[in-house]
């Protein structure tokens, strides 16, 4: 397994550092990294930012996770997509239709988009360097799709380990479980029920052994295998 070790969530990573390491010139990098920004501790009790809030700022996320949720007329909360730590949101014009709330406690940077867009304006270089963030943000949300859609309870929660351990750089073939089972089976569209029977009979089936929160990947390519997981549409 190309995998690596799980980053502890109180190690905040560098906002510079990771635009550099995505392919951006340093000075572009230095632009945005020393914008005016608060810097946020995020709670994951109760959403950080609710649906129907302008989207007029710029997030970071340091350390922790976030994610965008929408709720349906009955109140049943879907989570749409997910920030791990290097990864952000960017300002959308208008009224956004998704809240956002942490998975587990987080560190995020805000900036406001009345800063971030001129200098965005003002170097072609980030506009096709956001447009690659964006494109890639797509194709994971096209994957989702297919995965709550298509895929069978084992496929989606096994595709969501998957997809999880190669965004949080995981190596050693152990993860620290980051999600509780409701907010997998917020994920993945099942019920807190249907996904505790799923992740025991993967254990049974010798895919994963779990210690607590710790889940240790047995088999790499088998896994891999039954979530049909291709991890290319995470390439920048």
């Amino acid at each position: 397994m190309a995998s690596r070790r799980f980053k502890s969530a109180t190690q905040g990573v560098s906002l510079r550092e990771t635009l550099i390491s995505a392919g951006l010139e340093p000075y572009l990098a230095d632009l945005l990294d020393e914008m005016s920004h608060r810097v946020l501790q995020v709670e994951p009790r109760r959403p950080f930012r609710e649906p129907g809030a302008a989207r007029d700022e710029v997030m970071f996320v340091r350390s922790g996770i976030l994610s965008k949720f929408k709720s349906d007329s009955s109140g049943r909360r879907q989570i749409v997509a997910l920030r791990f730590p290097g990864e952000g949101i960017l300002p959308s014009g208008g009224i956004a239709e998704y809240g956002i709330q942490a998975i587990v406690r987080s560190e995020v940077m805000v900036g406001r988009a009345e800063d971030f867009d001129p200098i965005v304006d003002a170097h072609p270089e980030l506009h096709r360097f956001f447009r690659r963030l964006i494109q890639r943000n797509e194709a994971i949300g096209y994957e989702w799709l297919v995965n709550c859609g298509r895929r069978d309870s084992t496929a989606r929660v096994a595709h969501l380990l998957c997809e999880t351990a190669v965004r949080m750089h995981v190596k050693d073939a152990h993860m620290l479980n980051p999600f509780t089972q409701q907010q997998i089976a917020d994920i993945t569209g099942q019920t807190s029920v249907n996904v505790n029977r799923v992740l025991a009979d993967m254990e049974r089936q010798g895919l994963i052994r779990r210690k607590g929160r710790e889940i240790e990947f047995s088999d790499w390519t088998e896994i891999r295998r039954v979530a049909s997981f291709q991890p290319d549409y995470l390439a920048i």
